[in-house]
């Protein structure tokens, strides 16, 4: 009786869920207005309520596709009674309605965090934090129990069992991919609320910056994560060997990640300096709309993707309502309070604030050409004006330049100094980098490729640019210590950091230069005995099998890869699918992987006559992407476990404010 109560449980559990939101909501923030020390004293209850039931509720539906309750709409949907139990659990998220549940666990998840760890913080500043995040709560459960209801029955006509999981969802990148994206999306509606706060309690100051900026880097964290993973499945799982090929999904994504990268550094130069305070949060809202805008074209149904699972135009409606709401009340508030914000400090047109400021601008205009080329074509669409299709010609013209520009200024500014920098002094710094960046770049793709390749140049000349002044700034840090172990201890984690992330974007660069320029795909009919040569490596086909998964049947080819005449070889086996359930074929790779280069075997049609459509790829530095996408979020997640810097947000002063030494200490 229990577990045929389960779905009514979940249910339950979310409406009372959306009660103590509610009270979240207005409570605490009713509280900070008319200084009721009782009423703001619910923030943290509340949240805590909010947490444990919307838990409940994923709980529930997690119970419901495990035990294989096909009474229940969205596992009859999403799932099967062959489907192997690791998928029915990821299964959960992988349609509209589990994973906007997902979405609001997550959300309550990171308030609690933020109340969790915000007991230093003035009690009215932890108020409105709360308040904001409860808000936000309110709407998205609004949004699950009106429009998405993971909980909905099928009684009295209830299948015998289920349509099965999308087999293109049917895979480790399932499970691990949208996780870590909802958590860099969820993350940025805590620092988006510690703007709000900001704004309503009328103190712009440094140290709302400094509360913020740890969440900042986490969420930017998870969403360098969440991308890299999304870029890393599509490569293989997709069979077309491609890792990004500027999808409006793909390009969701991405939006946020920009403006959150401008707002890492904008923070920064707001604590140190006290400048770019509107600019800062104005880029708190954006990132958090972007998000909010991410989620409408993913679950309103205009895209057709393999990402979007929503084709209901009133749940594109209701976030749409929901995105308006939060972008003007929030745009509204900052009208109205940052007026009072002074700005009192200055800087030369070459300074590290001025390099961080122009870099903060390419990065706007980034997000503005992906969104323009986003967005663009849906709204030709919806006003009947006609189709136009956006695709990487247009966003490789205009991104690659401006990630160029970019690199030069991110070269610049570890070295440069806050407010004034001698030009003298920099180009004596620098100029020897700049040479060394420009021989690397004129030999490289020689050792690469075995030809020289001007795009694969300038790729690499904007990574060396950012490695090269780097290393110059760790020995002008180290050079005076008694011994470098010495001098690198002393330096923070922050700082180390800050390095890492620059280093890991270098690598990303290097990566997408070479294998755009540098891949090799040959499309083959083979059958076995059959063989192909593919930079330097021949692909031999020794034979065709089959055998039966548990939820599919599958071809299979081993094929044989010798490296030119060596006597040594290894083994390859692609696979097509055919997914019982749904009758849908799905090709799974395989994969050589390595550090310098990637081999890829995918298999297409069966030709007849014991022959099958092959496509093999060679795929040189694919795996910099991701490394470098993993170096730039430990960076991130280093700032955030400095223990310097956590004491920055904790040690206040009677007045609220930290120590100037350790200002400077964490900031360095």
């Amino acid at each position: 009786m229990f577990i045929r109560m389960i779905p009514e449980i979940g249910h339950f559990a979310l409406v009372i869920a959306m009660l103590m939101a509610a009270v979240q909501g207005v409570m605490p923030l009713a509280g900070a207005a008319l200084r009721r020390p009782l009423w703001m004293a619910y923030a943290r209850p509340m949240v805590a309520g909010q947490f444990l039931f919307v838990a409940i509720a994923y709980l529930c539906l997690t119970a419901s596709y495990l035990l294989d309750d096909f009474s229940v709409a969205n596992v009859a949907n999403n799932s099967n009674s062959m489907l192997p139990w690791y998928y029915k659990f990821s299964a959960v998220w992988g349609n509209h309605e589990g994973s906007v549940l997902l979405w609001s666990l997550m959300l309550a998840g990171w308030s609690y965090m933020a109340a969790r760890f915000s007991r230093e913080l003035p009690r009215d500043m932890v108020a409105r934090v709360v308040g904001v995040l409860g808000l936000v709560a309110v709407g998205f459960l609004a949004f699950v129990l009106v429009t998405s209801n993971p909980f909905e029955r099928l009684l009295p006509n209830m299948p015998s069992d289920g349509a099965d999981l999308n087999p293109l969802l049917q895979d480790i990148g399932l499970i691990l991919h949208p996780p870590m994206l909802y958590m860099g999306y969820v993350g940025f509606s805590v620092v988006f609320a510690f703007a709000i706060a900001a704004l309503l309690g009328g103190r712009l100051d440094a140290a709302w910056t400094r509360w913020a900026r740890p969440w900042t880097n986490l969420a930017w964290a998870f969403l360098t994560v969440g991308i890299a993973l999304g870029s890393w499945w599509a490569y293989y799982e997709l069979g077309w060997g491609g890792w990004w090929f500027w999808d409006p999904v793909e390009n969701a994504s991405l939006l946020p990640w920009l403006t959150g990268t401008a707002l890492m550094h904008s923070l920064a130069v707001t604590e140190k300096r006290g400048s770019f305070k509107s600019w800062t949060v104005l880029l708190a809202i954006f990132t958090f709309s972007l998000s909010l805008l991410g989620t409408f074209l993913v679950r309103s149904g205009v895209l057709t993707s393999v990402h979007a699972f929503a084709n209901d135009p009133s749940r594109g409606f209701f976030i749409l309502i929901l995105l308006g709401i939060t972008v003007g009340l929030s745009l509204l508030i900052f009208a109205l309070r940052a007026p009072r914000v002074s700005q009192r400090t200055g800087f030369n047109w070459l300074s590290r604030d001025a390099l961080l400021l122009i870099n903060n601008i390419l990065l706007v205009i980034m997000t503005v050409t992906v969104l323009m080329g986003t967005v663009y074509p849906l709204l030709l669409d919806a006003l009947d004006l006609g189709k136009i299709s956006v695709g990487p010609p247009y966003f490789n013209a205009l991104f690659v330049p401006l990630t160029v520009i970019m690199c030069v200024f991110m070269g610049l500014g570890p070295t440069a100094r806050w407010k004034q920098t001698d030009p003298r002094m920099l180009a004596k710094r620098l100029w020897l980098a700049g040479v060394a960046a420009l021989v690397i770049a004129a030999i490289m793709p020689f050792v690469i490729g075995g030809e020289w390749n001007a795009w694969v140049a300038l790729g690499l000349v904007a990574a060396m640019w950012i490695v090269l002044p780097t290393l110059r700034d760790l020995y002008d840090k180290t050079r005076h210590a008694e011994s470098f172990g010495a001098g690198l201890r002393k330096l923070s984690l922050a700082y180390w950091g800050m390095q890492l992330g620059h280093l890991g974007m270098a690598v990303t660069i290097i990566g997408v230069a070479v294998v755009s320029n540098f891949e090799i795909e040959r499309n083959v009919r083979m059958s076995p005995g059959d063989s192909v040569e593919v930079a330097g490596y021949t692909f031999t086909m020794n034979e065709l099998t089959s055998r039966r998964g548990p939820n599919y049947i599958a071809d299979g080819a081993e094929i044989e890869v010798r490296r030119g005449d060596s006597r040594r070889s290894f083994t390859m086996t692609p696979e097509k699918r055919v997914y019982i359930a749904r009758g849908m074929p799905m090709s799974q790779v395989a994969l050589r992987p390595g550090l310098f280069r990637d081999l890829y075997v995918a298999m297409g049609e069966d030709l007849g006559d014991n022959s099958w459509a092959m496509r093999v790829q060679y795929k040189p530095f694919v795996r910099w992407l991701w490394l470098g996408a993993l170096l730039m979020a430990i960076g991130g997640v280093l700032a955030v476990i400095d223990r310097r810097y956590r004491r920055l947000a904790t040690a206040r002063d009677p007045e609220g404010k930290t120590r100037e030494s350790a200002v400077r200490e964490a900031t360095a």
